[in-house]
C-alpha cells in the first residue's frame, strides 16, 4: 500500500485492500465490445446447457419412476393369475343352478318397498303419538321411554333403507 500497488480503505475498524486499477491498462471500446460479445455468447451457451440439463433431469426422473423389466414381468404374471381366477369364478357363477329369476327379484324388491313404507308409516304414527303424550309429561323424553319400556331404532343403530 505504501508503494502504491495496492490501495487501502478504512471502514470503521476494518481496512480493505484492493488492487489499484489506475495502474492497469485501459481497455479500448473495441476490446470492451469484444468482451461484451464474448459474455453474451457464453451466457447463451450457459442457458442452452442449463435447458439441456433440465430436460435430461426430467427424462431421468421419468425413467426412475417407471417400472423395470423384471417388475413389469412380475406385474404381468400377477395380472394373468388374477384373470384366470376371475374367469374360473365367472364360470362357476354361470354354471350355478340357483339363479334368481327377474320375476323373483322384482317380487322381493316390491315386498321390501312395501315393508319399508309400512315401517315409515308406523314410525311416524308412533312418533306423533309419543310427542302428543310428552307435551303434558313432566319428565324428559328419555325418562318417559325408560318408564314405559320403549326402545328406538336409534338405540339399536337401525336405520330405514333409503327409498328406491
Amino acid at each position: 500500500a505504501q508503494q502504491g500497488r495496492v490501495r487501502e480503505k478504512t471502514y470503521g475498524k476494518q481496512k480493505i485492500y484492493f488492487a489499484d486499477q489506475e495502474q492497469l491498462p485501459a481497455a479500448s471500446d473495441a476490446e470492451l465490445r469484444g468482451l461484451d460479445g464474448e459474455i453474451a455468447a457464453l451466457s447463451a451457451k450457459v442457458q442452452a446447457l442449463q435447458q439441456s440439463c433440465r430436460q435430461l433431469e426430467a427424462e431421468l426422473k421419468d425413467l426412475n419412476s417407471s417400472m423395470t423389466t423384471p417388475e413389469m414381468a412380475k406385474e404381468s404374471e400377477q395380472l394373468r393369475k388374477d384373470c384366470v381366477s376371475y374367469a374360473e369364478r365367472l364360470e362357476r357363477i354361470k354354471s350355478a343352478t340357483n339363479h334368481v329369476t327377474p320375476e323373483e327379484k322384482e317380487k322381493v324388491c316390491s315386498e321390501q318397498k312395501l315393508y319399508c313404507k309400512e315401517w315409515r308409516r308406523r314410525k311416524r304414527m308412533a312418533t306423533e303419538l309419543l310427542d302428543a303424550i310428552l307435551e303434558g309429561y313432566p319428565k324428559s323424553k328419555k325418562q318417559f321411554f325408560e318408564e314405559v319400556g320403549i326402545e328406538t331404532d336409534e338405540e339399536h343403530n337401525v336405520t330405514l333403507p333409503a327409498a328406491v
